[in-house]
């Protein structure tokens, strides 16, 4: 039986190891479990209105959002993980109505867009009490997915599938044809290995030779809680600027996230970012002022960017015992899961994705010269 190692328990590790054949693979998932951008993230499926031009990582976004009901239905996730919540954008009329048209014409070929409307100012309101009246669009097909949530519940599963999940920082070694992961518990050798640990990717890499196109982006959400009871029957709320809000069961209102280039692996969380956070959903609230009385908690967490921001996954060029995956940005929650999903079907199968989902994988990494 082939032996499995992956390094990075989040949102694509966990996934991976999950949709693993165990009967083919003796699998065994490590993971770090400090910094973890998926722990510290909750966010809103709902790709379809992205201007970013590249083809490439949208063809890749969208079909991770068509992949949430096989999702759904193969790891039995609940709305207190995941929820078809629907999703308000609220921008600048004008820009609204050009996001309209977007969604029209994107709808041809992502039907889970769902339905297509303008809501009034009243109507907005209704939809999500907290809003004060603005006219808004909302999408049908928009869903709310709960990282932290997700992640518990699939290391649950793992448990019952029995695949050992270590909890330590740990180096990688090749030995002849066999891999040596080593760490507190000693040393696990493995016939291969999956690579899916955000960030952390470059130094794994360094250390066998390869440079890697990754960098850290701090990543900081607030967590409320309020009376609000009847929230998980609210949309998400896509606000015009860096806050979105993200309404979960019980009056739990997430409300995020930063994008900070600056803060390397530092996961200490800051007034800075409450202000910014606030002071952005203010503009669009109800009642201003009943921010300040709600309860709160900090996530943080670090995820991976590229140079060119988009994500990469597959075999390493010159090694097929070593496969990578990162990179994901702040569209992890979207992305992901399916990622993970296609590396699973491969490891199972031998079958690669005929999507062109991405460049190459020697554009992020390359072996350094000996």
């Amino acid at each position: 039986m082939e032996k499995i190692a992956i390094i990075g328990g989040g949102i694509i590790g966990m996934t991976l190891a999950n949709y693993l054949d165990t009967s083919t693979f003796d699998v065994a998932l490590f993971d770090e479990g400090t910094g973890q951008a998926t722990k510290a993230s909750a966010g809103i499926i709902s790709p379809w209105l992205s201007k970013r031009r590249n083809k490439q990582w949208y063809r890749l976004a969208k079909d991770g959002a068509a992949f949430f009901p096989k999702l759904i239905k193969d790891f039995q996730l609940d709305q207190t993980i995941y929820a078809q919540s629907g999703t308000l954008l609220l921008r600048p009329e004008q820009d609204l109505a050009e996001l309209a048209i977007l969604a029209e014409k994107r709808k041809e070929e992502a039907p889970e867009i769902g339905n297509i409307e303008w809501l009034s100012p009243e109507q907005t309101s209704q939809a999500l009490p907290l809003l004060k009246p603005a006219v808004s669009l909302r999408i049908s097909g928009g869903g709310r997915l709960d990282g932290k949530a997700y992640l518990e519940h699939l290391g649950q599963r793992l448990v019952q599938k029995q695949i050992e999940q270590i909890q330590a920082k740990v180096t990688l070694h090749k030995k002849n044809d066999s891999w040596l992961v080593k760490g507190p518990f000693g040393e696990y050798t493995a016939d291969r290995v999956i690579l899916t640990p955000g960030p952390a990717l470059k130094p794994l890499l360094k250390k066998l030779g390869y440079s890697a196109d990754i960098r850290p982006q701090k990543g900081q959400l607030l967590a409320f809680q309020t009376s609000y009871k009847m929230s998980q029957d609210w949309p998400v709320a896509m606000l015009d600027g860096e806050a979105d809000f993200i309404p979960f069961m019980d009056g739990k209102i997430l409300l995020g996230a930063t994008h900070e280039n600056d803060q390397g692996w530092d996961l200490a969380p800051t007034s800075e970012a409450y202000e910014g956070l606030t002071k952005s959903a203010e503009q669009f609230l109800a009642d201003p002022d009943q921010i300040k009385n709600w309860s709160y908690e900090f996530r943080v967490g670090t995820r991976a960017y590229t140079s060119d921001f988009s994500p990469f996954f597959g075999v390493l060029p010159d090694d097929p015992s070593l496969l990578a995956a990162s990179g994901l940005g702040s569209s992890g929650l979207t992305t992901g899961p399916y990622i993970g999903y296609l590396l699973a079907n491969f490891l199972n199968t031998g079958h690669w994705p005929t999507e062109d989902y991405q460049k190459d994988i020697s554009t992020y990494i390359t072996k350094n010269p000996s």
